[in-house]
């Protein structure tokens, strides 16, 4: 059994283990939480180098992509640098594939429309794929990194603008204390109903889940949500609040859809391949092999129904 661990900067509160059989290989996924402790973080990462089979950083990002360009974390790199012998991803591979794909399963499936529909992408430089490709599918789209990143509210409205912001404040932020930026540990667990206009203004609220919950209002009545990384937990919240369709890019695995660092974990192994030599093309060809779909639930429905786009 190949074992892949996602250890995340998030809350333990999250943390989970599920077996999976994929293409006739036996996983278990696995995800650790540190509490926001980078200590751990990093002591977890080296006691596990060569253990496992891969290893996925949670939490946070290695770095970031911005017009062709590559930001690595300081503080990420400085706790990961003890890993010599197991593949180390963090999900971009997926962020760059399956995440662009979704928007056009979604578009063909009726789901949205994206001629039409208002998206909010919370974060448009950690979903850089998504983000490149709602600007070539012509959509009505806010940016929302200023908003959800610095707490200030400004939307960004193209991509060059967001390409543009990019480049000028990812230089400094790399070097930053991670969780000045993104919710890490227990903060993870709270919700502070925040700029609610433009959840208001989305029809289809896309991004990674902890920003999306940060700030989210009581009332998403009819909204549809486009991310990753859920609980049951989770799933519940957004039902109580109205949301309509709940789309996740990674499959439903035991209650919870797993982030796309394990997913790409998964997929690495697979290919038996590292992670550094395997191309956006490959991770579609392996999920065509998979017969992948987005995972679309109505959580209108009285009892939690799927279907695929």
């Amino acid at each position: 059994m190949k074992h892949i661990l996602s250890i995340s900067l998030g809350s333990s509160r999250r943390d989970s283990v599920a077996e999976v059989e994929v293409l006739g290989q036996r996983f278990m996924l696995e995800r650790r939480g540190t509490d926001g402790s980078l200590e751990r973080f990093a002591t977890f990462m080296n006691q596990n180098d060569g253990v496992v089979d891969c290893l996925c950083v949670g939490g946070t990002n290695l770095g970031l992509y911005c017009a062709g360009r590559y930001y690595p974390f300081r503080e990420i790199a400085a706790a990961t640098r003890g890993v010599k012998r197991t593949p180390l991803v963090d999900g971009s591979g997926l962020k760059n594939s399956l995440e662009r794909e979704t928007l056009h399963r979604l578009q063909a499936g009726g789901q949205v429309d994206f001629a039409r529909d208002n998206v909010l992408l919370t974060c448009g430089i950690d979903r850089f794929g998504m983000a490149e490709e709602l600007d070539k599918m012509g959509a009505n789209v806010v940016f929302g990194d200023v908003i959800f990143n610095l707490e200030i509210p400004i939307a960004i409205h193209t991509l060059r603008g967001l390409q543009r912001f990019g480049r000028t404040v990812l230089p400094f932020m790399v070097k930053i204390p991670f969780k000045w930026l993104y919710p890490t540990g227990e903060k993870q667990d709270l919700i502070t109903p925040k700029f609610g206009r433009w959840y208001e203004w989305a029809d289809l609220i896309a991004g990674d889940y902890h920003y999306i919950r940060r700030f989210m209002p009581d009332d998403l009545s009819g909204k549809s949500i486009l991310t990753n990384t859920t609980t049951e937990e989770d799933v519940e919240q957004l039902r109580e609040r109205g949301v309509k369709l709940l789309i996740t890019t990674t499959p439903v695995i035991e209650g919870r859809s797993f982030a796309t660092n394990v997913i790409e974990g998964m997929f690495v192994c697979l290919m038996d391949r590292k992670p550094e030599d395997i191309t956006p093309n490959d991770y579609m060809e392996l999920a065509q092999r998979l017969d992948w779909e987005p995972t679309i639930r109505d959580l209108t429905e009285a009892t939690e129904g799927e279907v695929s786009s």
